[in-house]
């Protein structure tokens, strides 16, 4: 290697470098926006004949916005009035009176013994509450911060979501001529990808879903309360295989057994073993072993270890990461047995070897031509 080439190098050393430092602030909506480009990708080759590229690009980007960042809009909305009516609701009075009914009558405290410890958690609950207010205030900074990178990650987001549709296919094909890959790799590669990627989407996008909606149903029916939140929490839940939905009905039926309502309590129990286990069973079934042979273990994996990395984003994108991986390992394995089995090292060796060694019935012969 020359000077030059040498120099060049380490410059797209350093660029990449850069590249990347820029990229990592921005990579989960990076990897999100090619997420749903891919998914979108069909209905965009379906309607650029009618309408043209750019045009139903376009559409499917509204499309995007109405059918994911407003719903995720709507769940954190949710999720916040949850939590605030459940902290309206938290009176300090009725702690207060509760710790001097059960000191006085469970363990049968003095009166100015039950005032000191009244005058106790008085003074706990206002230091607590001080710094609730004080943990609250930082928050709120943090949360201005992170709302401003967060609609910063959203425009490119939707940039990049409009411009992977409409060029998408041209950067891929860019992609294929600078990888040092062979084309009917790269395309039995692609192939496999697209699979086991739309066998990770449908398990669990769909599955997801569909329990969600379900147990929510169940809720309704039975007069639970806060049936939206504990929908939003199903439909998380729901990503986890073998664990799932029943993380919230379980406990819900043993709320309604608390709550001196056995019947309810036996019609949910019933409701989610007959209905929402067996569409976990067979939908993840029919979607992932069929699909992408991917271990429920590996899918836990991939959705705890994506929600480290790449925050909410990581339920989609942590299995479907994986899921890649495992396809390139596998389109890898059979090119390198296809290279071992057309190997053609061993078969001149031995030709040659042949062609230099004389045949027995040679070695027999010559003497007899001798004498």
């Amino acid at each position: 290697m020359d000077v030059r080439t040498a120099f060049f190098a380490l410059l797209l050393v350093v660029l990449g470098v850069i590249a990347t430092l820029m990229i990592a602030p921005l990579l989960q909506y990076v990897m999100a926006a090619a997420l749903l480009a891919f998914v979108l990708y069909p209905a965009y080759e379906r309607l650029r004949p009618r309408v043209g590229p750019r045009p139903a690009a376009l559409l499917l980007t509204g499309f995007a916005i109405a059918a994911v960042l407003v719903p995720l809009l709507v769940i954190s909305v949710i999720v916040l009035q949850t939590l605030l009516t459940f902290l309206n609701t938290a009176d300090e009075t009725i702690a207060v009176e509760t710790v001097r009914d059960i000191a006085r009558d469970e363990f049968g405290l003095e009166p100015d013994q039950v005032d000191a410890l009244e005058t106790a958690v008085l003074a706990e609950i206002e230091s607590s509450v001080s710094g609730a207010v004080e943990l609250a205030v930082l928050e709120v900074i943090g949360l201005v911060n992170t709302s401003v990178e967060m609609g910063l990650g959203l425009i490119v987001f939707l940039f990049l979501l409009y411009y992977l549709l409409v060029d998408g296919r041209t950067f891929v094909e860019w992609l294929g001529e600078v990888a040092p890959i062979d084309s009917h790799i790269r395309d039995e590669l692609f192939e496999e990808v697209s699979v086991v990627t739309w066998a990770v989407i449908n398990s669990h996008v769909l599955v997801a879903v569909v329990e969600g909606v379900l147990g929510g149903i169940g809720f309704y029916l039975l007069g639970l309360p806060n049936v939206a939140f504990w929908t939003v929490i199903m439909i998380i839940v729901s990503f986890l295989p073998a664990i799932g939905v029943w993380l919230v009905w379980g406990p819900a039926v043993g709320y309604l057994v608390v709550a001196n309502d056995p019947f309810s309590a036996a019609l949910l129990l019933l409701y989610g073993i007959a209905v929402l286990s067996v569409v976990d069973n067979y939908l993840r079934a029919i979607f992932v072993d069929r699909g992408s042979g991917l271990h429920p273990a590996v899918v836990i994996v991939g959705v705890i270890g994506g929600i480290y990395l790449l925050g909410i984003m990581g339920l989609f994108l942590g299995p479907v990461l994986l899921a890649v991986f495992k396809a390139g390992l596998n389109v890898f394995n059979r090119v390198s047995l296809e290279g071992d089995e057309s190997d053609p090292t061993s078969e001149p060796q031995s030709t040659a070897a042949s062609a230099v060694t004389p045949a027995p019935e040679q070695r027999l012969s010559e003497p007899d031509d001798a004498n």
